[in-house]
This record gives C-alpha cells, sequence and structure tokens, in this order.
C-alpha cells in the first residue's frame, strides 16, 4: 500500500478545516497510509521584514520539511509558480509513482511566506493547485480531497465524476 505523507507548516487551528481534514484521511484510509506532519512556522518579530529575514526563516523551515520526508518518497512541492494538474493527472502521477516501486510519495504546504528554493529544487513536482491564492489550511483540505478523488480514479470508484 502506497505511503502518502503530508507535511504541512502550521497547524489547522478552525475546527471546521479540522473536521473536513479528518474526514479526508478517514476516506484515504481505505487508499493508501496517510502520515500528517505538522511543523512549526519558524516566527519572523519583524512586520515588514526584509527578504533576507525571510529568507533566512524560510530555510531554516526548509531544514526541517526535508528532513521529514521519509526515505525513498517523492517530494511534491506545492507551489504557486508549479504545474496545475487535472485529477486525472494527479491520479496518473500518484498511480505511475506506485508502478515505479517508488511509489510513496510527500507533499508539502508551505509557511504563509511559501517555501524556500532548496525545497522546490529538491521536489521531483511543483504542484500548483491555482493561479489563485488559499489559506495554508484550506490548502490542506483541498490537497487531501485531492489525492482522495485521485485514488478513487485509480480504483475506479463513484466519488470522481
Amino acid at each position: 500500500m502506497q505511503t502518502i505523507t503530508l507535511i504541512a507548516l502550521g497547524k489547522l487551528n478552525a475546527d471546521y478545516y479540522a473536521k473536513a481534514a479528518a474526514e479526508y484521511a478517514k476516506r484515504l484510509s481505505a487508499y493508501c497510509r496517510l502520515n500528517i506532519v505538522e511543523l512549526p512556522e519558524e516566527p519572523i518579530a519583524e512586520k515588514n521584514a526584509s527578504p533576507a529575514v525571510i529568507g533566512k526563516a524560510l530555510e531554516k523551515e526548509a531544514r526541517a520539511i526535508l528532513a521529514a520526508v521519509p526515505k525513498g518518497s517523492g517530494l511534491a512541492a506545492l507551489c504557486v509558480e508549479g504545474k496545475q494538474k487535472t485529477s486525472e493527472e494527479l491520479a496518473a502521477y500518484l498511480d505511475e509513482r506506485a508502478g515505479s516501486g517508488a511509489g510513496d510519495v510527500a507533499f508539502v504546504i508551505g509557511s504563509s511566506h511559501g517555501l524556500a528554493d532548496s525545497v522546490k529544487q529538491t521536489a521531483s513536482l511543483r504542484l500548483s493547485m491555482s493561479k489563485m491564492t488559499f489559506p495554508r489550511q484550506l490548502a490542506r483540505v483541498m490537497l487531501l480531497e485531492q489525492l482522495y478523488r485521485a485514488f478513487s480514479i485509480n480504483h475506479g470508484g463513484k466519488y470522481h465524476k
């Protein structure tokens, strides 16, 4: 069974996001092993922090992110400059990974400042959910839903229409 690791900076603070994420995690348990790793966002004390200060915080987060990626897992970074995929294309990506013998995938959702370039460069897939910007907590729910949809597609389920 394929293992999917979701590495997310920050916690789900809103109850409605937590409930939605838990529902999709429960549904995904029929198709994969799901591990959710929550890492703390590096605090930035300055209100209007310079790019250098933000970059330093992102690099510290990057070290924690890369350390959390399970050995042998492909890394998929959610970032605005990533490639948009249809649900079917995401399903094909997961299916290809599963069939390659190196099937496990770690998806990463960055902090409010995004992801360090070192994470994006390490990723075998840079994925964009949309040209629009979403709150990180909502992006987590959306990713879990799309993972569930992708596995449903791959297993001939009725969820995807």
